[in-house]
């Protein structure tokens, strides 16, 4: 009979190093590549959705996975793959910006920003759309609010990424929070009532 604690094992496991699908890819392999798209495709996508919204998500994803294939030779191992593709990603699409419509805003101090943005479609049973709401944000907004408070970054390296200053990292930070806040509250009061 089996040991049930062997299940259990395999379950808290963390998932396979990528190292010998790259050097696999590295070498020409495309089956390699692919299963490092399948492990890494849903965390590009997301990112690639928050920052840009969803009507560029899809074609930002393909071109950041064919960069990657271009660029694999020249990752080293000094970070996880995962890492060495995220910030790929983060470059690609920062630079992508432009060519895809999206206009650079500098910072928007009112407090209707969200209500002036396009309304999307949303389920009916959903109280609070959360992505819809960082969507509406300003471009400036979003991106260091996507960077900070979903990705992890420290001020220090947007403000790299993005060439701004710490401070309008910090502020702009401040200024999505407080424009998502603005715009969740009423609806988490809504819901409260009912």
């Amino acid at each position: 009979m089996d040991d049930p604690r062997a299940g259990v094992a395999a379950l808290t496991q963390s998932p396979p190093d990528d190292a010998v699908d790259v050097a696999l890819a590295q070498s020409g392999d495309g089956t390699a590549f692919e299963r490092l798209y399948r492990a890494h495709v849903a965390r590009i996508h997301s990112l690639a959705r928050r920052m840009t919204g969803p009507e560029h998500a899809d074609e930002l994803t393909q071109d950041v996975f064919v960069r990657a294939w271009e660029k694999l030779g020249t990752f080293r191992g000094a970070s996880a793959f995962g890492t060495w593709l995220h910030r790929l990603a983060i470059n690609l699409i920062l630079s992508r910006r432009t060519r895809l419509g999206v206009d650079r805003q500098r910072f928007d101090g009112s407090a209707e920003v969200l209500d002036r943005q396009a309304d999307r479609e949303r389920a009916p049973e959903l109280a609070i759309d959360f992505e819809m709401a960082i969507g509406r944000l300003p471009e400036g907004a979003r991106h260091v609010f996507v960077l900070h408070d979903v990705e992890g970054y420290r001020h220090e390296e947007i403000g790299r990424l993005k060439g701004i200053a710490v401070g309008t990292s910090k502020a702009q930070l401040h200024r999505a929070r407080m424009l998502l806040r603005g715009h969740l509250e009423p609806k988490t009061q809504e819901r409260g009532r009912q």
